[in-house]
């Protein structure tokens, strides 16, 4: 008996991860000893560090005759992509389950509500994937070691990001750039919440910065097509783990890190990553920066490090208050962001944000 069943694209980006090896250790989607472990401890079967589950839904009807099965073939767009061997058919708890990686069960965060829409019913087992169309142009740790290894860069720190380029990560990124020999920006490109900005918007924002005020042989751009899960603390983590596997030395976790709302402390990321390091090797070098914002006795971009100024004397920089100005057609202020980049992301006019 075949059994098939068919994936969305969030699903997609999962098994071409875990086929580039983007998810190493991972080999398939998790099992039910893997999947516990991670929602309970951060850690996968093997007791390595991994702090987002990865995992296959499927209708309960397959469910049913996966458990007689040994092998589960995954289709999209109706077309067999991958095939799974089956080792593993198991349901969550979801609604517990979700406290404990978001840190909430409320419907308005993101994270939470796509959650809480997938099936209970998981199956999990190693994949592979047939098609190898769907992993075409796909970002592949192999070329990208290689590229870093070609420009001699023996250090290397990457950067996740969701949104286009403000002045507060563009001070983290040549802080990176001091101590590394490459910066490697990588942002998010998957999914992502209505009302954030489009791939589009992020990369056209990059890529005027790289031409023309960054060093060409020092930054590296390149997308980073895994579903955003709003995850905070945990996904900073997950964050990391995945610019390791890409060829990083280093890796940047700021203010919130792959937070929403108010859902996470401001540094409560950085809490995690030292509670982590400090009882085991990630592999990659982890720099917890303080948050940069506008100082105006200063006159720059500075941090709670190296000013004394408070109070009235400083400007948060607000990814949110960017938003809002450009959704109305409007630059934000040149000590938020570089002119030329807000020119270059509202030149897209409808194409900015996500529908």
């Amino acid at each position: 008996m075949t059994i098939t069943t068919e994936i969305n694209g969030e699903t997609l980006e999962d098994l071409i991860s875990i086929h580039t090896g983007l998810y190493h250790p991972l080999t398939g989607f998790m099992t039910s000893l893997d999947y516990e472990n991670v929602v309970d401890t951060m850690r996968l079967g093997d007791q390595s560090v991994w702090t987002i589950p990865v995992t296959l839904d499927v209708p309960h009807g397959i469910f049913k005759k996966a458990l007689d099965a040994k092998k589960l073939w995954l289709t999209y767009n109706n077309k067999k992509v991958a095939f799974m061997e089956i080792h593993d058919c198991y349901k969550i708890q979801a609604g517990k389950d979700v406290l404990k990686i978001f840190k909430t069960d409320e419907l308005k965060h993101p994270g939470v509500k796509k959650e809480l829409g997938r099936s209970e019913y998981r199956i999990g087992g190693k994949t592979q994937i047939t098609d190898k169309a769907v992993v075409r142009g796909a970002l592949d740790p192999a070329r990208t070691k290689r590229l870093f290894k070609r420009r001699g860069w023996k250090t290397v720190v990457g950067f996740q990001t969701r949104n286009p380029l403000h002045t507060a990560h563009e001070f983290l990124q040549r802080l990176g750039l001091d101590i590394c020999d490459g910066l490697f920006i990588n942002p998010s490109v998957g999914w992502k919440r209505a009302g954030d900005f489009t791939e589009e918007a992020v990369m056209r924002a990059y890529e005027c910065m790289i031409g023309r005020f960054y060093p060409k042989d020092r930054v590296h751009l390149e997308g980073l097509k895994v579903y955003f899960r709003y995850a905070g603390p945990r996904e900073a983590i997950f964050h990391a783990l995945i610019r390791k596997n890409l060829g990083c030395t280093h890796f940047i976790i700021g203010r919130d890190h792959a937070g929403v709302g108010d859902y996470y402390g401001t540094y409560e990321a950085h809490d995690l990553a030292r509670d982590i390091m400090r009882r085991h090797s990630l592999g990659i070098e982890l720099l917890l920066t303080k948050e940069p914002y506008y100082c105006k006795v200063c006159g720059s971009i500075v941090t709670e490090k190296h000013c004394r100024h408070t109070g009235n004397n400083i400007e948060r920089i607000s990814g949110s208050y960017i938003r809002s100005l450009m959704k109305r057609g409007m630059m934000p202020e040149k000590r938020f962001m570089r002119p030329e980049v807000a020119k270059a992301v509202l030149s897209l006019g409808d194409r900015i944000f996500i529908k």
